[in-house]
């Protein structure tokens, strides 16, 4: 086998993969598309199946706008869900309410007096 038969059988390996990824994300994407009802989906896959190479050109051409919209959205929906996830864990609380959640904890004997001392001089610090 010479070099330019492995740089040949290297090349058929890449375009093999890169038709299977183009399926699978054209099925993905099937599936998770609203607007296209139970029957809509069932022909689609059953053409992608028989006519894949097909197929996959008359998807893309025909409905690959609305496909790189609902990716677009879904990635803001992920964004927008990460971000509200980061706000909410790095939310600081004020020195008063940490004071007041320590005089809670001191009130109902949870903490000694020597442990809310701590707490306060912390809070005020952090401030």
């Amino acid at each position: 086998m010479s070099i330019w038969d492995f740089l040949v059988w290297m090349f058929w390996v890449y375009v093999t993969i890169a038709c299977i990824w183009i399926f699978i994300t054209i099925i993905i994407d099937v599936f998770r598309d609203p607007s296209l009802n139970g029957g809509g989906k069932a022909l689609w896959v059953l053409f992608l199946v028989f006519l894949p190479f097909l197929a996959a050109f008359i998807y893309l051409i025909a409905r690959g706008k609305g496909m790189a919209e609902r990716r677009v959205e879904q990635a803001q929906a992920a964004r927008a869900e990460t971000d509200s996830y980061i706000r909410e864990v790095a939310q600081t609380s004020s020195p008063g309410a940490e004071i007041e959640s320590a005089k809670r904890l001191l009130d109902s004997g949870a903490i000694s007096q020597s442990e809310f001392d701590t707490l306060k001089t912390r809070a005020l610090a952090t401030a």
